[in-house]
């Protein structure tokens, strides 16, 4: 059992940054950031597996940016110029085994953190 567990949310104004941390307690072969605003489905933002490969959603590329460090098991999210549509709660997301494919879709991801706010105000 991989336990996931995130940081560094909160509330910023349009055009700002913020930078999420996610730390995993065992090896993984990827890790995602999703999320999800009241009403609206799940949205997978971004993803980087174990070779350092990126994936990105559309509406945050060019915004956003994903890291990660392998040997402490950690996930990063850069968010700049942020906008109010970007608030939402961010989950981190890991897969210790399956396909290394880097992947935005959320039942490629067995190991879920609790979440964690960002509110992007106009």
């Amino acid at each position: 059992q991989v336990h996931v567990t995130e940081s560094g949310g909160g509330s910023v104004q349009a055009g700002g940054s913020l930078r999420l941390s996610c730390v995993a307690s065992e090896y993984t072969i990827k890790m995602a950031w999703f999320r999800q605003a009241p009403g609206k489905e799940r949205e997978g933002v971004a993803a980087i597996n174990r070779v350092g490969t990126k994936k990105y959603s559309d509406s945050v590329k060019g915004r956003f940016t994903i890291s990660r460090d392998t040997a402490k098991n950690t996930l990063f999210l850069q968010m700049n110029s942020l906008k109010p549509e970007d608030t939402a709660m961010y989950y981190c997301a890991a897969a210790s085994g399956g396909s290394w494919l880097v992947s935005l879709s959320a039942n490629e991801y067995y190991y879920w953190g609790q979440g964690t706010q960002v509110t992007v105000s106009s």
